[in-house]
């Protein structure tokens, strides 16, 4: 089944180690410059989506459960047709963002959807 985003390996275990200190966690990247281009992890129900933001899927983390990601309905436009891939490298993420004082930051790794996985998403 076609899926719009997945999880590196390396992010699944900070996810882990996230969701051990505060629990459930979420997903929203809202686009634009800086920080804004990243994907922002926030303990579940902190961040309020609204209505013209995008339910990308949820990720099923072992040891972490479900994780909803979120884009803003603008970015949404820009990237319907890639599938994205949420890793993690070293350096520092945004203040608001779970993993800031981890010393590494979370972001998007992207690729074209293919026309067989465009079809199944429809």
């Amino acid at each position: 089944m076609a899926q719009r985003v997945d999880l590196a390996p390396a992010a699944a275990d900070l996810l882990r180690r996230l969701v051990s200190r505060h629990g459930p966690v979420m997903f929203h990247q809202s686009g634009g410059c800086c920080d804004g281009s990243a994907p922002m992890c926030y303990p579940a129900g902190e961040f309020r989506t609204g209505a013209s933001d995008v339910h990308l899927g949820s990720l099923a983390v072992e040891g972490a459960g479900d994780v909803p990601v979120w884009m803003s309905g603008p970015q949404f436009e820009y990237w319907k047709h890639t599938h994205l891939t949420i890793d993690v490298v070293p350096g520092r993420g945004s203040g608001f963002s779970l993993e800031a004082p981890e010393g590494v930051r979370f972001l998007i790794r992207s690729r074209l959807l293919t026309d067989e996985e465009v079809a199944e998403l429809g």
